[in-house]
């Protein structure tokens, strides 16, 4: 009985994939394959720290961050071919440069016979996402962007609210972010969404016993706020979730 249970627990989570394909956005999977490539060895984790690197002029493997991405790609092309080919074609071929990376303990590795296209677009938006380049408009949206950030909510539901993190227990076994179709499922109107800020649940899904059950089950829960948050805030909380659920910004430049 035991091994069975055992058995039972690991042939969950793959089960649970086939019945309930996961919806991450691909930011959270570029994420999930940036680790897999091993791009967090050297850049931090998640992109946010990198290691030192000797005879580098920038010191360290540069950070996702911050503004960093923009001193060394000004595109998402050059993004993608500093992916493909461990730099632009066009620094390639400048024989400085390369006299400049030889001087350099790391360099950055081509990708090109281990991803796809596929999988190099869904990096790039990772790097987008995680970049803390790309901003809603000024008024309430940029005041939620920057309480988000005091709050910790992109610890949980990743950069910009992309989504993606474990969440044992809970029905998809992630963390679900602001856009896509797991934010479509789970908020139906303002009401919810202001909802799950103040009470961290909404009646739709306390009053289903199965979505409850799941509520209860998950390891990270959704805090409450509605006691601790002025409602201007919450206002202005819910202006920067319903601008990122939008999805506008994906074609919007990266802005320092």
């Amino acid at each position: 009985m035991l091994l069975a249970g055992a058995v039972g627990w690991l042939v969950y989570p793959h089960a649970r994939a086939i019945v309930i394909p996961p919806e991450e956005s691909a930011a959270a999977r570029g994420r999930q394959l940036a680790e897999d490539l091993g791009c967090f060895t050297c850049h931090g984790p998640l992109g946010r720290s990198g290691v030192v690197n000797h005879g580098s002029s920038y010191k360290t493997v540069p950070p996702f961050h911050e503004g960093t991405i923009m001193m060394f790609a000004k595109s998402d092309d050059e993004l993608r071919e500093y992916i493909l080919y461990g730099a632009p074609r066009s620094r390639l071929e400048n024989a400085s440069y390369e006299q400049e990376m030889a001087q350099q303990a790391i360099r950055m590795p081509a990708y090109e016979d281990f991803v796809s296209r596929t999988q190099v677009d869904d990096l790039v938006a990772f790097l987008r996402a995680s970049s803390e380049m790309l901003f809603p408009p000024d008024g309430p949206a940029s005041d939620g962007e920057e309480l988000a950030h005091e709050l910790g909510c992109f610890s949980c539901h990743g950069a910009m609210g992309s989504g993606g993190y474990a969440n044992p227990g809970s029905l998809k076994g992630y963390i679900p972010g602001f856009f896509g179709p797991d934010y479509a499922e789970l908020v139906e109107g303002d009401e919810e969404l202001r909802s799950w800020i103040e009470r961290g649940s909404i009646d739709r899904f306390t009053q289903d016993r199965l979505a409850s059950f799941f509520l209860e089950r998950q390891r990270v829960k959704m805090p409450a706020y509605g006691e601790r948050l002025e409602k201007a805030e919450i206002d202005s909380l819910m202006a920067y979730v319903k601008w990122v659920s939008k999805e506008e910004w994906r074609d919007l430049p990266l802005q320092e």
